[in-house]
């Protein structure tokens, strides 16, 4: 299969800003029973304590925890299906980007700063300041030029190789469900009383 350039990469950056601010869609649900395993579902459950059911997240735990046991901001990893359909060049060749959903939204920093929450069907998710960034696998399926492409300052900032979250609220999520955001709100500012001026006498 052969691997995108530079320019292909970058000429499918318009396309994948075009991806909808909220009410955008449940594209791919994809569990890995296995290393290298894929199962590809029309309906999937979203569960508090093993993540996306039928997956490997829990038992395959993380080298990233002190006592490897799975990271619990890292149950669910949702990737933009703009970005994977542009690195993969083929849908079929979609869920080996190694996450479990796929939607088309804008997961960009500013549209979906740690801590918003997903609504998707029945569940509901919350977003993790972890970042989700390519590895090793992701350059042998997608290639260099790929992984750059993900990693760089504007990769990160639209969040093109996806973002971590967990499961907040279970439920069953099904393809074409509607994926909506609730952003968290600004820390107030604190607002500074103006001091009164003491009145002033005018001597005659």
């Amino acid at each position: 299969m052969r691997h995108l350039a530079k320019d292909e990469l970058e000429a499918g950056l318009e396309r994948i800003r075009q991806a909808p601010a909220d009410d955008g869609e449940l594209v791919l649900v994809v569990a890995r029973p296995a290393v290298g395993e894929r199962d590809v579902l029309v309906e999937g459950r979203l569960d508090t304590e093993v993540g996306l059911v039928g997956d490997n997240w829990l038992p395959r735990g993380s080298r990233h925890t002190p006592d490897g046991a799975a990271a619990a901001d890292k149950q669910i990893t949702i990737m933009n299906v703009r970005v994977t359909d542009l690195v993969a060049t083929t849908r079929d060749r979609v869920p080996l980007a190694g996450d479990q959903l796929f939607v088309d939204l804008d997961l960009s920093v500013d549209n979906l700063p740690a801590g918003s929450v997903l609504s998707i069907g029945d569940a509901v998710l919350e977003v993790s300041a972890s970042p989700h960034l390519g590895c090793e696998k992701f350059v042998a399926r997608f290639g260099a030029e790929a992984m750059r492409f993900v990693n760089s300052r504007v990769g990160r900032q639209l969040r093109l190789r996806g973002l971590n979250a967990r499961v907040v609220v279970p439920g069953i999520i099904r393809l074409g469900d509607r994926v909506q955001r609730t952003v968290p709100p600004l820390p107030s500012e604190s607002i500074v009383p103006t001091q009164t001026a003491e009145p002033v006498t005018l001597q005659p």
